[in-house]
């Protein structure tokens, strides 16, 4: 499975990268909300560490959609979906595939927004970056898991686009305050209160959505509803 995966996630970068519109537009929408919350301050006026990493988050989360829906797509165009499905590998594969893909896109675009929240909310990176990096691995594992699960399920029907967004972020809220609450330190130097239990938040809820991704995607990708 784990080859396949590789082989699929492979496919779908070059594609992807060949192209250059999904990752392009996934970047300027995650970079014009950075620039638009930084229009909210005062002169002079510095924002908050954690108002920073809610908004770094934020940019992640809506550069997400617009990446998974973008690798879902690339099958759906010309009907390899079937092609996927009759292939001599588990369907999981394609779960992990798009899923890696989506992962390696992500960190693309959070290499540009963690900059972007530097420069334009007035922030500097403490000695706490380590647990910066700890929290978008973590909530990025999470994130990975569960939005290429459910870009499958927004795949297939015309009124289905925008249901990726719409279940997406109520489910994502856990992972995205803990890594709002570590991902804050890198900023200000300071580890918040239960740090530990955060870290388990963002662990449970990767483990949660890795384990239903392996069970739930072989129904959701071949159905047809």
């Amino acid at each position: 499975m784990l080859n396949a995966a590789m082989r699929i996630a492979a496919k779908d970068l070059r594609l992807v990268l060949t192209r250059g519109t999904g990752l392009t537009q996934a970047l300027l929408l995650g970079l014009l909300l950075i620039f638009v919350f930084s229009l909210s301050q005062q002169i002079g006026e510095v924002m908050s560490p954690q108002g920073a990493a809610a908004i770094f988050w934020l940019a992640s989360a809506f550069c997400q959609v617009l990446i998974f829906n973008t690798l879902y797509s690339l099958e759906e165009v010309n009907g390899a979906r079937f092609g996927l499905l009759l292939a001599p590998v588990p369907v999981q594969s394609v779960w992990l595939g798009k899923g890696l893909a989506g992962l390696l896109l992500l960190l693309c675009a959070q290499l540009v927004f963690i900059p972007a929240a530097v420069v334009f909310l007035g922030q500097s990176v403490s000695a706490l970056w380590p647990a910066g990096l700890l929290a978008v691995f973590l909530v990025d594992l999470g994130i990975m898991a569960l939005g290429s699960l459910l870009g499958a399920l927004s795949q297939g029907q015309a009124a289905r686009e925008s249901m990726l967004s719409i279940i997406l972020f109520p489910l994502l809220i856990p992972a995205l305050l803990a890594g709002i609450r570590l991902g804050a330190a890198t900023f200000s130097g300071q580890l918040p209160e239960g740090a530990q239990s955060w870290i388990g938040i963002a662990a449970a809820f990767d483990a949660l959505f890795l384990g239903a991704g392996l069970v739930l995607f072989p129904f959701i990708y071949s159905g047809e509803g």
